[in-house]
């Protein structure tokens, strides 16, 4: 499988610092540059038309800062990672970058050795402070993540001009524990087969193991989902991508999240083939998250979710496999998830 290409936006006032860049970058054949901005608001400018996967942000630009520049783009391009590479050494500073949306921290001088591990480590979704600040910047700053429930209602009322709203009381938001695939796969066929025969989209989010398994499976029960991915009517999608996608220092970012779905509705109804089409997702998302022990982050993605389908039309069946204390009804986490479906499914 071929390494998915990460564009990159380098922004720095000092050209020769930006050559400098290029050269460490130079080192990963994945890493892509894609255009520069001396200035803030020209980063501003270029995250917003390019929606670069990376952007490397000074702090101490003219026009406007990379603080207040990180602040902005937060807003324009919501997936785009942000790793600050700068001389400051002040904590503070550091933690305020973070605050602002900031994935990272670099300081330029230990950049030769401590660049490519923070991009790594960005890319999946968690923190890098450079090593002399570690210490000072050790928790998660989360600011940029946690937004209260006002904003989120923001960003969700953003979405009105783009997808059809939700008629109904609630959404459809179900969950289905299972410990014998045989069982989930029959919730499933029932999932998607309703929703491929009135003519809708499927979005399944897999895990590895299922990645194929699900197609198989779900083809040997009488459904030509292979014939629907032809058509772009079933789309499977890699979990371990997507996560990376919305994660910011081990937290769920919402923007990024619920832009994410809003994306996916908007290209579902693109795709399908009947008039007022449904849309739906199914999957494990949550699940490699459950698994590391993150379980704000699960709670947060079943929050989200729970949110987007009161609002807008999109039926979500979320999967998860039965095992420890998770299969036990006074587990917190599960009765924490169990509360932000609609409907529950059980062996």
């Amino acid at each position: 499988m071929r390494t998915p290409l990460i564009r990159v936006l380098v922004v720095d006032d000092f050209e020769p610092w930006r050559r400098v860049t290029h050269t460490i970058l130079q080192k990963k054949p994945q890493l892509r540059v894609v255009n520069e901005a001396s200035d803030g608001l020209e980063a501003v400018q270029k995250a917003r038309e390019l929606k670069p996967d990376l952007i490397l942000l000074d702090i101490g630009l003219p026009t406007l800062s990379g603080i207040e520049a990180a602040r902005r783009i937060r807003d324009l391009a919501p997936k785009s990672k942000i790793l600050f590479v700068t001389e400051n050494y002040s904590a503070d500073i550091a933690r305020e970058a973070l605050s602002a949306g900031g994935c990272g921290y670099v300081i330029k001088s230990d950049a030769g050795s401590e660049l490519l591990s923070a991009i790594e480590t960005v890319i999946q979704g968690k923190q890098f402070v450079s090593a002399r600040l570690a210490g000072q910047v050790s928790s998660p700053v989360t600011n940029a993540q946690a937004l209260d429930r006002l904003r989120i209602k923001e960003v969700l009322a953003s979405f009105a001009g783009r997808l059809p709203r939700n008629l109904k009381k609630d959404g459809c938001h179900e969950v289905q524990f299972y410990s014998d695939e045989a069982f989930l796969l029959d919730r499933l066929s029932r999932f998607v087969g309703t929703t491929l025969d009135d003519g809708g989209v499927v979005f399944a989010f897999a895990t590895e193991p299922h990645r194929d398994s699900f197609v198989e499976g779900l083809q040997s029960d009488g459904l030509d989902v292979r014939a629907a991915m032809r058509r772009g009517t079933y789309v499977v999608f890699d979990v371990t991508e997507t996560i990376s996608a919305f994660m910011v220092n081990d937290l769920v970012d919402p923007v990024r999240y619920l832009e994410g779905m809003a994306e996916l509705v908007e290209s579902g109804l693109r795709a399908a083939r009947s008039k007022h089409p449904r849309v739906a997702v199914y999957g494990e998302l949550a699940v490699p998250l459950l698994a590391q022990g993150n379980a704000d982050a699960v709670i947060q993605i079943e929050q989200l979710s729970n949110e987007f389908a009161k609002e807008y039309e999109l039926d979500i069946l979320c999967t998860y496999p039965v095992k420890s204390s998770l299969s036990k009804a006074s587990d917190p986490i599960f009765r924490r998830i169990c509360a932000e479906h609609s409907t529950l499914y059980s062996q």
